[in-house]
Formats: structure tokens, C-alpha cells, sequence
């Protein structure tokens, strides 16, 4: 039988038609790709289902517990519970289902899953991070049909950050006729700007495949970059009614130690974020909305790249990286064949059997997206030492380009922590560009030693912004920076922290630091707060108007004590209660060559900016600070007393599906608008109508409130909370009270 592909492209990105399954269901109606996130029942740590709860996805049980000083996971896994878990789903369908190929495609499940369809095991994977296909036709019949999931994350320790427990991506049912085209056999390539190549795999009725492949003639094309992220759409159909819609960009990567970087033909400067794959609160829940907020929150940080830290990140923060603009280093693995973590259970253990599975789940599934530039195999791997790491690394850098027609580099995140570096060498020419972590200060000589090496530094230190800027700027063969990292996140618990004489001394890998649970080295809080240090790296590489911040004085809270990953505690406020009189240090970030500094209105002098900084000594006085540089100013004001409670969100309007979230920051002002950062407010969250909470919390990462509880103080003036939409349309009311402040409502169509 003949196959043909038949290609149309469209000239923009459009969305492919989706649903949820039950409402399908009931319609006797069959889309090719129905979200199946909705109607499952959950129980926790016992298979009985008569003690069930109903969950809709993507769902994260861990975040739902208090933490634990004692939690199997500790410090690592943020103090959260981990365990067992069991879902069911029933999945009925009618006899126009008959004759089908169905299949069930989930995005991830942490960890060591098992899917059974209809008492029988159907698939399954063992890596939390891996999205994975189980073909249910051969347990399926007309009529209703068990679907049941297992989830173990009950042997710790087996990874190094918070994971999350469960279904916590989407799940989704794919229906096609026998005769399909397989969805992770589409690649695209673009031999020129002009033309784009569209490959696919057809799998027969008989289970035999065949490869087809057409090109696309593109007179005046629009090329992807994170200034303009233009994306084209084709849609794939065969003469036996499959079709698929496919988006993806055309741009070109070059690099060289000569040029540097180049995307479509110009050299760019590659201002890059690790990213954990958590959403703050919310836990490692992989929502839609959250996942794009993640990206446009780096994209709003000045960042034009992340790096998945250190594992494939969910589709929807590739799709949100694709439509805003930033590149990515997609990355596979933590480690390879020698364990991390205490116990064996991390990826060490199954690596020789599943790494061939992983890396090509992460390659077939991604290599669409124009976000990606590079692949990354690993980071600091324990083996690096040993001979037979070049093998590993031969192997895992030939198979990602064996499955990329793109070509894109291959790194994986190289360290030396006993600065042995230069014999790394061997490992290092295993890639295309070589991955820095924390060692980009060895550039100079590397270069000297080996002239034709890329490289980027893909992990540093928040503090180290002008460095790592000067040395990506000064020296075309080290293409960018990756800081370590772009977002706060749970897990890691004290990374960047500071802390006060008295507390828990040292760093999270010497000893528990409990209460604190999350880590604070991200330019960005948990509630999605720009630090100062934000504000400061993005001026290094993107330029941007004069801004003032303020190093909390040593001494005002207590004695501060700084760790590897943090920056001194910083706050652009003009609010210190209590230290009038005293000395205070203020910082300007600015372009301009000289910054002149006023407080209430007199001046307090005038510097020359060096590192694109000034540093003024004076004392504190309440009233206004005010900076001026050039023709640019930016002045911060002492607060009031608390007077209201202001509400902002980040969208008018949540949609009737179950998946669409609303993030509202909470903030304590006083009579003038202003946040009062002082403010240490109890305070209680009550949602209505079409929406539920999905979360509370604030930027602290030592506060023990639980954020699924409804009563949370605010930090800095601040709190955030996560309104979810329950499926049903109509106004979600979100109402804030307070002991002395006005209640405050949000109301959401």
C-alpha cells in the first residue's frame, strides 16, 4: 500500500484542537489527542480505593503535607513526604472506538510507575523525568475500562532536589485509526533558511513503518530568535485520515571559538538560568499556565536562555519557550553510573539499562522546538576521574545526534571541585561545546592548551554577575553563562541562603538545616519577586534605567552570615525602622559613567560607576532616596503604617477546563500605595465560586506554614496565592482578611 505525507503550513502558530476526554466521552465523539487529566481517583500509601480521593492533574502529593524535619527525602527533597501512590480512571468508550489504535502518552510520573489497563500491565517507566507512550488496544473493549497507575517514591534518597510525587504532568488519550503516523518519529530540519525538511515514520496496520519525508519551499522566510519568536505551523495527513499539526521555527546555530555563538548568522550572547523543574508553591505540579509564568518570568529577568537543571523539562515549558523567545539547553541526566545520592536508588542504578530509552525520550520529543540550541548528557558526574567516562560520554553524545537531524551541540556540565581540571580534558573533547561549572575562571588557559574548545559556563555563582559577564563578553570562545539559578526553588534546602549569628551554621551537603526548605540562590523568589541582583545582571547584558537597592545593615536583624550560592540581603526599601542615626550602605546599578545620590532632597555626593555600580556609605534617615544618572532616576520611599491589602493577578479571566490557574500576588501597602516591607501580616485566603486554592505561601524558606493552608503571613510585605479553576464557568472570588486591614476581594471572570 502506498503512503504519502501531505504538508500544509500555515503562516502562523495555531494550537491543536484538544478536549477532555470525559466530555469527548459522552459526546461519542473522538479527537486524536484528548487531555485525560480529569476524574481520577487518588489514595495515598494503601491500594484500597474505597478510601480514594478524587484528583484532577497534573496532581503532586507531596506538596499537600506539612513539612517534616524527619522526611525520608530530608533536606534535599525540601522536607516533604514522599511514599507510595495509586490512581484509577475509568475510561469508557462506545464501538466507534472499535477497530482503533489507543494509546496513552504521559508527559511524566515521578517515579518507578506502572500503568494497568483493565487488571493488566500495559507499561510503564522508572524515571521520573521521562514522558512515555503505553499502548492500551490489546486490554481495551467497549464498555468501561480500569485504568489504574502505581507510583513509587517511597526509596530515598533518589535525586538531589524536590521531585514531587505522582501524575504531575498532563496525561493524554491519542486515538487513531490502525494506520498512523507515529508522533515522535516527526523531525524537522532546514538544510537552508529556504527550505525545511519534514520527516515522519507511518506505522502500518500491519506494524510495518515507513519512512516518508518531503521539503518545504519558503520564499521569504521568518527566522526564530528570542527577539522575534516566529513560529510556522504545517499540518501532516496521510490518505488514511491521520493528521497531525506540527509547529516549529526556522533559524540557524552556528559556533566556533573564532565567532562565538551565532543564531541566524549574528553573534549573540548567550545571559542563561538554570531552572529546576518545580513551580514554587505550587510544587512540581506541571500546569500549563505555571509552566509558561516559569518562562515568562525568565524572559521578564533579562534571561535569553535557560538550562533544564537536570532533567527534560515538561512539553509546556519547551511550547512557552518557543513562543516567548529563550533558548534552552535541554538536559537529560543528574548523573550516570555512579550513585549521588546516599542510598542506591538514584539513576546510577538503572542507568545501563534504561540511558539508551531516556536520552531518545528526550530527543524524539523535543527535537521539534526552535528553543532548543544544545543537548546536555549529564552534570558533574561522580565518575569524571575514571577512564571509562569517555566511553559513557561517547555513547551518550552519539545517540543524541543519531536522533537530532539538526545537528544541534552536545554539552554535559563538567566540574572539578579539587580543581584537578586540566585532566578532564579527554571528557571535555567528547563535546561539542564544553560545559563550565564554576570553573570558567580556568578559560584563559584552557584557550591557550586547546584553541579550537567552545565553551560556556554552565553553572556560577549569583555573586559573581561581573565576572562572568566580562569574561562572556571579552572572549568569543566562552559563548555564555548559565547562573546557578534563575528561580528559587523547593528542595536543596539552604543553597544561597543567609542566615543570622545563632542559627544553623554551614552549608546544606554538611549537616540538616531544617526549618529551611527551599533553596535562595534564584535572581527570582518563590513568589516571583525580581531580587536586586536581577535587576543588576540584566543591566550587564541588556542594558536598562539607573536602579537603587539597599544592603540590609549588619546588625538590624542580627549578625549576617553569607553562604557559597547567596548574595548579601538586599532590598530595594527605604524602610529600616529603628536604625535611624545608624550607617547604611545603598547601591546604584547604572549605565551612565557617574551617579549623583539626594536624600530628602540634599545631596549625599556623587561617584563614578565602576562594574556599572556605586556603592554610597551615609546614614539612614526615613524620607525618600533618590538617584540621579544622566537623564535617568529612580528613587524608593520610606513606608507608612500598614493600611490595605492590595491584590494583583496575573490574568482577568481563568478558563472552565480544571487546568487554568490565576497567580495573585498579595501585598501589604500603606495609605499612599506604598509595599510596606516590614510588614509581617497573618493573613487568611478564602476562595469562591469557579475556582479553588491550589496554593499559599510566601518568599521566606524557613517559614514551616504548609502551602496548602489558607492562612499564611506575608514576607516583605508580600504573599502569593494560586487560584485553580474547578471546571465549572462563572465569577472565582478570592477574599484576603487581616486583623486591622481592610478585606480585600479579587473577583475573575
Amino acid at each position: 500500500m502506498k503512503t504519502n505525507l501531505i504538508l500544509t503550513t500555515l503562516l502562523t502558530a495555531a494550537a491543536m484542537l484538544t478536549g477532555n476526554a470525559s466530555a469527548a466521552e459522552k459526546n461519542q465523539t473522538i479527537q486524536r489527542k484528548q487531555l485525560f487529566n480529569s476524574d481520577w481517583q487518588f489514595v495515598e500509601n494503601d491500594s484500597d480505593f474505597t478510601k480514594a480521593v478524587p484528583v484532577t492533574l497534573p496532581h503532586d502529593w507531596s506538596i499537600g503535607h506539612n513539612f517534616d524535619a524527619q522526611a525520608p527525602a530530608g533536606g534535599a527533597g525540601g522536607y516533604l513526604p514522599t511514599g507510595k501512590g495509586w490512581y484509577r480512571r475509568t475510561l469508557t468508550l462506545d464501538k466507534g472506538y472499535d477497530g482503533k489504535k489507543i494509546r496513552l502518552y504521559f508527559e511524566g510520573i515521578y517515579m518507578n510507575s506502572h500503568v494497568y489497563v483493565n487488571g493488566k500491565l500495559a507499561g510503564g517507566w522508572p524515571y521520573g523525568y521521562s514522558s512515555f507512550w503505553v499502548d492500551a488496544t490489546p486490554f481495551l473493549n467497549v464498555g468501561d475500562n480500569e485504568i489504574v497507575v502505581s507510583v513509587d517514591n517511597s526509596k530515598q534518597g533518589n535525586c538531589r532536589w524536590y521531585s514531587g510525587s505522582g501524575i504531575y504532568r498532563n496525561v493524554w488519550l491519542v486515538t487513531t485509526d490502525k494506520t498512523y503516523i507515529d508522533d515522535w518519529s516527526i523531525a524537522v530540519s532546514t538544510p537552508d533558511t529556504h527550505h525545511v525538511n519534514i520527516s515522519a515514520t507511518v506505522v502500518m496496520s500491519d506494524g510495518t513503518t515507513r519512512p516518508l519525508q518531503q521539503t518545504i519551499k519558503v520564499d521569504e522566510p521568518r527566522l526564530w530568535s528570542p527577539d522575534d519568536p516566529y513560529l510556522y505551523t504545517t499540518e501532516l495527513s496521510i490518505p488514511e485520515g491521520d493528521r497531525i499539526a506540527v509547529t516549529y521555527g526556522i533559524r540557524t546555530i552556528d559556533y566556533s571559538a573564532e565567532k562565538g555563538f551565532m543564531l541566524n548568522g549574528k553573534p549573540l550572547l548567550l545571559n542563561g538560568a538554570c531552572v529546576h523543574h518545580d513551580n514554587g508553591i505550587i510544587g512540581a505540579a506541571a500546569f500549563d499556565d505555571a509552566e509558561y509564568r516559569k518562562a515568562r518570568l525568565m524572559k521578564e529577568a533579562g534571561f535569553n536562555a535557560v538550562r533544564t537543571s537536570h532533567n527534560p523539562p515538561s512539553e509546556a515549558f519547551l511550547r512557552a519557550c518557543d513562543e516567548l523567545g529563550l533558548l534552552v539547553i535541554d538536559e537529560v541526566l543528574d548523573g550516570w553510573r555512579e550513585k549521588k545520592n546516599r542510598n542506591d536508588y538514584d539513576y546510577a542504578s538503572i542507568f545501563d539499562e534504561w540511558w539508551q530509552r531516556d536520552v531518545d525520550a528526550m530527543v524524539l520529543r523535543d527535537r521539534l522546538h526552535p528553543s532548543i540550541f544544545c543537548w546536555s548528557t549529564g552534570n558533574e558526574v561522580i565518575e569524571r576521574k575514571k577512564i571509562e567516562i569517555i566511553k559513557t560520554a561517547h555513547l551518550l553524545a552519539n545517540r543524541v545526534r543519531a536522533n537530532d537531524p539538526q545537528k544541534r551541540p552536545v554539552t554535559s556540565a563538567l566540574a572539578a571541585w579539587d580543581r584537578d581540571w586540566d585532566i578532564y580534558d579527554p571528557l571535555a573533547a567528547e563535546h561539542d561545546i564544553v560545559g563550565y561549572n564554576y570553573m570558567i575562571f580556568k578559560h584563559s588557559s584552557d584557550h591557550e592548551r586547546v584553541p579550537n574548545r567552545v565553551m560556556m559556563q554552565t553553572e556560577s555563582y549569583p555573586r559573581d554577575a561581573w565576572r562572568n559577564f566580562r569574561t562572556v563578553a571579552d572572549n568569543d570562545y566562552v559563548v555564555g553563562d548559565f547562573v546557578w539559578t534563575g528561580l528559587d526553588y523547593i528542595g536543596e534546602s539552604g543553597i544561597g541562603r543567609y542566615y543570622y549569628e545563632g542559627d544553623v551554621p554551614g552549608e546544606s551537603w554538611e549537616r540538616p538545616l531544617y526549618p529551611w526548605h527551599a533553596a535562595y540562590c534564584g535572581d527570582v523568589d518563590l513568589v516571583g519577586q525580581r531580587k536586586p541582583i536581577s535587576y543588576y545582571r540584566s543591566m550587564l547584558w541588556n542594558g536598562g534605567k539607573t536602579v537603587i537597592a539597599v544592603r540590609e545593615p549588619d546588625g538590624y536583624l542580627g549578625k549576617v552570615k553569607t553562604s557559597m550560592w547567596s548574595t548579601w540581603p538586599t532590598q530595594q526599601s527605604w524602610t529600616w525602622p529603628g536604625w535611624e542615626g545608624k550607617p547604611i550602605e545603598v547601591e546604584v546599578y547604572s549605565q551612565q559613567p557617574k551617579v549623583k545620590l539626594y536624600l530628602n532632597d540634599q545631596p549625599v555626593g556623587e561617584q563614578e560607576t565602576k562594574e556599572m555600580k556605586a556603592t554610597f556609605k551615609l546614614t539612614y534617615q526615613p524620607g525618600t532616596l533618590r538617584v540621579e544618572a544622566g537623564d535617568e532616576s529612580d528613587e524608593i520611599q520610606t513606608a507608612g503604617a500598614p493600611a490595605a491589602i492590595r491584590l494583583t493577578a496575573d490574568r482577568n479571566s481563568l478558563v472552565a477546563d480544571g487546568q487554568s490557574l490565576a497567580f495573585v500576588t498579595v501585598e501589604v501597602v500603606d495609605a499612599k500605595g506604598r509595599v510596606v516591607p516590614t510588614a509581617d501580616v497573618r493573613m487568611t485566603f478564602t476562595v469562591s465560586g469557579a475556582a479553588t486554592m491550589l496554593a499559599a505561601g510566601n518568599a521566606d524558606i524557613k517559614d514551616e506554614d504548609p502551602y496548602f493552608d489558607a492562612s499564611h503571613r506575608t514576607w516583605h510585605g508580600r504573599a502569593l496565592v494560586v487560584m485553580r479553576n474547578n471546571g465549572k464557568r462563572g465569577k472565582s472570588v478570592l477574599t484576603v482578611a487581616a486583623d486591622g486591614l481592610p478585606t480585600a476581594r479579587l473577583t475573575l471572570k
